[in-house]
């Protein structure tokens, strides 16, 4: 009686720890394999988004959880379902149907993802417009894939080290502008950043023009140099931001100058946290684009004071801060707290300020004898 007891207390406590669940389920012929991650402070009550985080060529849905992508951090913090599934066999290794160096693979993942959705949606308080794709390497390639062929379901995306294969680039079909992320190193000496290697692989120039154009975005990207937290990693990023998209999406290109076949934040590059990155930004997107478009017009709205123009306002990754006036100016941005976030210099009429790094919220932003509210949208 007293065990029962005891059980019947620890029983709200078991349903709101981590969970770490190793599923399959029955697609294709096949019995498929997949982990899912379910943070503490997920409790069932509220519509919950679901990323999913696909391994490398020859890796596990374990390796990836463990070793290769680690977001379960950011799941805790951000209270997103995480979800890493394990391909099959193929060509040497477990892979992700994507053409390429997997041509003539007859694995259904497309297929899988939509049955994983489908069954997770049964069991978890799923908010079906807010599911994101995500993955390394093969992985990368596969999150193209899935938005290009399973758009319907799929909001966002992010890839690290990885491209598109000709044969989804030439066979893409998107049902709605999809905001893309891509994260990947200039020494990549895998999947070539210039295309070409693995064969059949495209550019992620080319890739970042694809989807620049599938969104009608902004043809010419802001360019933002990232401050190099880590001078001994041997690599630096330069951010490119496509932006004012249709439905207000955007295209994001994460630039690892001199960096390799590696997921930043865990091996390689150390300036950046490809994770918290990539949630960062495909959480701002649901399945109709940026999440208050037509609320907020994050495009349009600026503040001017004393010369001083601030935009977008709201704004999501980068601020412009214009100025009318060739003299050099500090800025300052402080938390509605009084805590001091940002500061800097502005040293030329437009001068872009990364947001990335903050969370979202109210902030005041000092140049000068001016203040100004800023909005850091999510």
């Amino acid at each position: 009686m007293k065990r029962i007891l005891t059980l019947l207390f620890l029983a709200p406590l078991l349903l709101n720890a981590q969970q770490t669940l190793n599923k399959t389920l029955f697609h294709d012929g096949l019995e498929r394999e997949y982990i899912v991650y379910i943070p503490e402070i997920y409790d069932g009550n509220s519509s919950t988004p679901l990323l999913f985080n696909f391994h490398g060529f020859s890796m596990t849905a374990n390796q990836q959880m463990i070793f290769g992508g680690d977001m379960r951090p950011v799941a805790d913090t951000a209270g997103f379902i995480l979800v890493y599934p394990q391909g099959t066999f193929y060509a040497g290794g477990n892979h992700w149907n994507v053409g390429s160096w997997t041509a003539g693979s007859t694995a259904d993942d497309i297929g899988f993802t939509e049955a994983m959705i489908d069954t997770l949606s049964d069991s978890y308080n799923i908010d079906l417009s807010r599911v994101y794709s995500c993955g390394y390497s093969n992985g990368g390639y596969f999150s193209f894939e899935l938005a290009c062929h399973l758009s319907n379901r799929i909001a966002a995306i992010g890839s690290v080290a990885g491209t598109m294969s000709t044969q989804t680039y030439a066979s893409c079909n998107p049902t709605h502008p999809v905001p893309v992320l891509t994260i990947h190193g200039t020494t990549d000496n895998i999947v070539s950043y210039n295309g070409g290697n693995p064969p059949n692989s495209k550019s992620i120039a080319d890739v970042n023009a694809y989807w620049s154009a599938i969104n009608n975005t902004n043809q010419t990207p802001v360019v933002v140099d990232l401050p190099d937290i880590n001078t001994s990693d041997g690599s630096t990023v330069e951010l490119s931001l496509y932006q004012n998209g249709d439905n207000c999406t955007s295209v994001a290109h994460y630039k690892v100058i001199g960096g390799g076949h590696f997921w930043p934040g865990m091996w390689g590059n150390m300036d950046i946290d490809a994770g918290a990155v990539i949630w960062s930004f495909v959480s701002k997107y649901d399945i109709n684009g940026l999440i208050g478009c037509g609320i907020t017009s994050v495009n349009d709205v600026r503040r001017e004071e004393n010369g001083i123009t601030v935009f977008p306002n709201p704004a999501t990754d980068i601020v412009t801060i214009k100025s009318t006036s060739n003299e050099s100016k500090e800025y300052f941005m402080y938390s509605l707290s009084g805590n001091l976030v940002l500061n800097g210099t502005i040293e030329s009429e437009n001068q872009f300020v990364d947001l990335s790094r903050i969370p979202s919220g109210g902030y005041l932003l000092q140049i000068g004898d001016a203040t100004t509210k800023l909005v850091k949208a999510e």
